[in-house]
């Protein structure tokens, strides 16, 4: 590989498995033939200054090691970029890995692909909400599963995607409608009380929860999936489905592709690839064809 690597990595990503992750793929990287330059971020703002230092070398691939929203807190950066962006999943749901393909388990696998890929370029969400626009990869979560989001966040026990599922049940019990007002396309706004609205550039959420069915990061649309107001027990008895990704042909699911959506319900909380974006109200719109991204040679992806 001609020109140098640069590595970037958000070491508290992953509950602190990001060091140990980006360690080996700096070191597959340069067993490779690859000449690295790494870059250690101890937090956002440090993060974004040294990606700013490291594509102004002219990398020949930027890789980021580190969460979803590792990632997507450098995305303002990266979208419009000619280098593309490798990335070595190291967080705590790695959705955006789920949708590209990349491995999972393997930071020496994923490293690889920044070295032998091959480019895919991809749309990118945007949330805008009074006078800030934030970026998004995967999924914009409003309603119940933001709040779910949000109680993943504050446990601490257990791992993985069983956190996500223990904060679905202390949610569940504290259940009330959301009075969401919904435009879709620009269409007249409409009430749609409901228990959740997902947002999605890609499939999954929470470590792999497939809420957005279908969805594709390069179709130039986003996919809206609106859960309408339920009660516990027909939340409960839609979980099942849900997980197999067998839900949006259930009578209280609607689901629509969009280039843009607005939404707003008193004290709406949203949230996209895990971060708090907006609240109160938000526009949320289409990036299409944002952010070029090194994905497996060989696989599903187009």
């Amino acid at each position: 590989m001609s020109g140098h690597v640069a590595v970037l990595s958000n070491p508290a990503a992953g509950k602190g498995r990001a060091v140990r992750i980006a360690a080996d793929a700096v070191d597959r990287l340069r067993a490779g033939g690859a000449e690295v330059r790494a870059y250690t971020g101890a937090s956002a703002a440090e993060s974004r200054e040294l990606a700013v230092r490291a594509l102004a070398a002219g990398p020949t691939v930027f890789v980021v090691v580190g969460g979803d929203g590792t990632l997507s807190g450098l995305l303002d950066l990266l979208c419009g970029q000619s280098v593309p962006v490798a990335f070595v999943p190291a967080g705590t749901g790695n959705d955006l890995a789920r949708a590209l393909g990349l491995p999972l388990r393997s930071a020496a696998g994923a490293a690889l692909v920044a070295m032998s890929g091959r480019r895919r370029v991809i749309d990118v969400g945007e949330v805008r909400s009074g006078e800030s626009t934030r970026l998004f990869l995967t999924v914009a979560a409003l309603g119940f599963d933001a709040k779910v989001t949000e109680r993943t966040d504050r446990l601490r026990w257990p791992s993985g995607p069983m956190r996500y599922y223990l904060a679905l049940l202390i949610e569940l019990v504290r259940l009330r409608p959301v009075p969401f007002r919904l435009s879709l396309d620009s269409e007249p706004a409409r009430d749609a009380a409901g228990t959740l609205i997902a947002v999605g550039n890609t499939e999954s959420y929470g470590g792999g929860m497939p809420i957005c069915v279908g969805a594709t990061p390069d179709d130039g649309l986003l996919d809206v999936v609106h859960v309408r107001a339920l009660g516990r027990l027909r939340l409960v008895a839609l979980f099942p489905r849900l997980l197999r990704g067998r839900h949006l042909s259930a009578a209280e699911v609607s689901h629509r592709r969009v280039r843009s959506v607005a939404i707003s319900a008193p004290g709406l909380a949203v949230y996209a690839d895990g971060e708090r974006v907006a609240t109160g109200e938000c526009t949320i719109e289409v990036r299409a064809a944002a952010l070029t991204m090194m994905v497996p040679a060989s696989g599903d992806h187009a």
